[in-house]
């Protein structure tokens, strides 16, 4: 634009009454920065985003959890990345990090470095619960199979994989897997015949037995089976350690190497494990750490 055709643009912007003005401007104002899933909220059971700058491969970024350093969700391109780091319920408010290991992109004799975050203070509700004494006190039997189940979804969760064949995800944001009243939110500390126990790793949404369920996102199914606690099961693998897990479900449409695209139906609500009521227990994890869902939508 020469500066006389600017000048003259300006002079009829300025003519213009006020209401006027501001309906011209906001016309062409570039419009609002898209919001980002997930979301960042950096509690226990929350989510941190991390910048990790500019690089030319995607970084080697990991995290501790427990005694072992485990690899975390990185996302954008040569121009920006961003680590997105699970949070766990467990994590004590306070300084954090994680590490970025060096790459072939920066040579052999590159160095690890540190990115640090904080993770802030946060009070989840408590709620009673009365189930089948069964369920809490368990029979020799019930442990022993309790226990074989732990260690075997132990080796599922630890899934990471690149990006499993077949699945391509354009967004992090998921979908809500089935329609109904949300009935228990994540983070819940619950107290079952007067036991505590852990607080709540998912979220609930309560539905009639049979509603179908569909994927939030792109994915392979990495496991499906009955469970003590959890009953009809099903977990998906969405790539580099981003995993959802489905409970209580009343049927499984679905074997483990399927693949599933957003909005596919797989599976259906039900009541089967330790339930008061039918409803699907929905469960999102990052770096082997459930976080939040809602963070996701």
């Amino acid at each position: 634009m020469s500066r006389r055709a600017a000048l003259a643009a300006a002079g009829g912007w300025l003519a213009l009454p006020g209401a006027a003005w501001a309906a011209k401007a906001a016309a062409v104002a570039p419009s609002a920065a898209p919001a980002v899933w997930p979301q960042a909220l950096q509690v226990p059971g929350g989510v941190a985003r991390l910048s990790l700058g500019p690089a030319a491969s995607r970084p080697v970024v990991q995290v501790r959890h427990g005694d072992a350093d485990v690899p975390v969700l990185v996302v954008g391109d040569a121009i920006e990345w961003t680590a997105v780091v699970g949070i766990a319920l467990a994590a004590v408010p306070g300084d954090a990090h994680v590490t970025v290991q060096p790459t072939a992109a920066v040579g052999a004799g590159g160095a690890a470095r540190t990115v640090p975050f904080s993770i802030n203070a946060k009070r989840y509700a408590e709620q009673q619960l009365k189930v089948s004494p069964r369920t809490v006190d368990l029979s020799p039997e019930d442990q022993a199979r309790y226990e074989r189940e732990r260690d075997h979804q132990a080796v599922v969760m630890a899934t990471f994989s690149e990006r499993p064949a077949g699945v391509a995800l354009p967004s992090l944001q998921m979908r809500v897997p089935v329609p109904g009243r949300r009935s228990s939110s994540f983070g819940l500390r619950r107290v079952f015949n007067g036991q505590p126990r852990n607080p709540h790793s998912g979220m609930d949404i309560a539905a009639a037995t049979g509603t179908p369920v569909v994927a939030p996102l792109p994915a392979r199914v990495i496991d499906v089976g009955d469970y003590f606690f959890n009953g009809g099961t099903v977990w998906l693998d969405h790539g580099q350690g981003l995993l959802s897990m489905y409970c209580h479900l009343s049927r499984m449409d679905v074997q483990v190497g399927d693949v599933l695209q957003a909005g596919d139906a797989f599976c259906k609500v039900g009541a089967t494990g330790r339930v008061t009521g039918p409803h699907l227990h929905w469960g999102v994890m990052l770096n082997r750490t459930m976080v939040d869902p809602a963070l996701f939508l």
